[in-house]
């Protein structure tokens, strides 16, 4: 039973459960795993149904490497075992909100597997065009995203605030 009655359900606890994850064992991931993961990112809900997206699989150690290079600020790239990297289709109007519905699903499905991810932002960093031309990814596309997988070696489980902190019903009120 769940905490306020019913039965517990197997998604909510999927998302509960999911915590960045950047420390990774030295175990491949599966490629039924992969495939679920890119199968659940594809039918992530999408403005006017363009699913303006592709989606790469990196698993080679050089090219991990050199992604961690380009991203400073997440060097542990270069010890997961998989990255997914998001590109949007820039002429997409929504292109940004359908990848990060997309990256969200490939981050949910992950964890489904017991597998540890950390969502990378791509947009509005400064090696984008930069990871794009490492994949030879076609101009026509931009990096939304990026997500390292594996195993987790170790979780870092951060603080959340309280659904009350975060959270209104109808009008938001300021409290005195």
């Amino acid at each position: 039973m769940s905490p306020i009655g019913g039965t517990v359900n197997l998604g909510i606890t999927v998302i509960r459960s999911r915590h960045s994850v950047r420390k990774y064992k030295d175990s491949p991931v599966g490629e039924k795993t992969i495939r679920d993961a890119l199968d659940c990112a594809r039918l992530a809900p999408t403005a006017r149904n363009e699913q303006p997206w592709l989606f790469g699989v990196i698993q080679n150690r050089e090219t991990l490497r050199a992604i961690a290079d380009l991203a400073a600020n997440a060097r542990f790239i270069a010890d997961a075992p998989v990255c997914f990297a998001v590109f949007g289709k820039k002429d997409a109007k929504y292109y940004l909100e359908d990848c990060c519905a997309a990256t969200t699903q490939i981050i949910l499905a992950l964890q489904a597997w017991g597998v540890g991810s950390c969502w990378v932002a791509g947009e509005k960093k400064d090696y984008v065009e930069d990871v794009r031309r490492l994949l030879d990814v076609p101009e026509e596309y931009t990096l939304v995203s990026l997500v390292p997988a594996g195993y987790p070696e170790e979780i870092d489980i951060a603080k959340k605030k309280i659904l009350d902190d975060v959270s209104f019903f109808e009008r938001y009120e300021e409290e005195d």
